[in-house]
């Protein structure tokens, strides 16, 4: 049999008493075998749903745990419970939802941690929106919000600062953002010059 990820899917020769192993029909309209009965076309096994959407596979995550876009256009990259990313460098993501663990880099819009979810790192956003935890460098270029449940702590800056009762920030905390100016050079005398007769 082909591997399901790459090429065409062959179809298998049914094993007496297992019901999972089944050959279904594939072919335009037809489903292959995911959410709808042999032979039975796509759209009237999702009777009901939106036309346009395709038929899900049994035991398929939820569309919370799958990376998508977001409503904006943007991209959104969903970290779900009980999942551990580790050691990576996050770019190009808008908006960043933390449901499990995450150990990274990261430099986006939005990151958004969930009450069981976690982040150790370094991160530079626009908005922050915590309810878990975030133990590293944060740079929050717009507004910083820790719900009831949230917990930051690290090296912190903040463009405004929203903390609900419960909320706690701890570490070193700084407001605003130092615009840094090169030093000037320290004055010289002149002197006047020499004109020569």
């Amino acid at each position: 049999m082909a591997t399901p990820f790459f090429g065409k899917r062959e179809t298998e020769t049914p094993q007496a008493g297992n019901p999972l192993n089944t050959s279904r029909p594939v072919g335009p309209g037809l489903s292959p075998g995911y959410g709808s009965t042999a032979g039975q076309p796509a759209a009237a096994a999702n009777a009901g749903s939106s036309p346009s959407s395709p038929a899900k596979p049994f035991g398929s995550p939820p569309a919370a745990a799958v990376s998508s876009a977001t409503a904006e256009g943007g991209s959104k990259l969903t970290v779900g419970p009980n999942i551990k990313l580790k050691g990576v460098e996050i770019t190009d993501c808008d908006t960043l939802v933390v449901e499990g663990m995450v150990e990274a880099t990261m430099d986006s819009r939005v990151i958004q941690i969930a009450e069981q979810g976690a982040f150790r790192g370094s991160a530079e956003i626009d908005v922050a929106e915590i309810r878990g935890e975030f133990h590293g460098n944060l740079t929050v270029r717009q507004k910083l919000v820790i719900y009831s449940t949230g917990k930051v702590t690290g090296t912190i800056r903040y463009g405004k600062l929203v903390i609900e009762e419960g909320g706690q920030l701890s570490g070193e905390i700084q407001f605003g953002f130092d615009t840094v100016t090169p030093a000037k050079p320290a004055a010289v005398p002149t002197r006047p010059e020499l004109q020569v007769a």
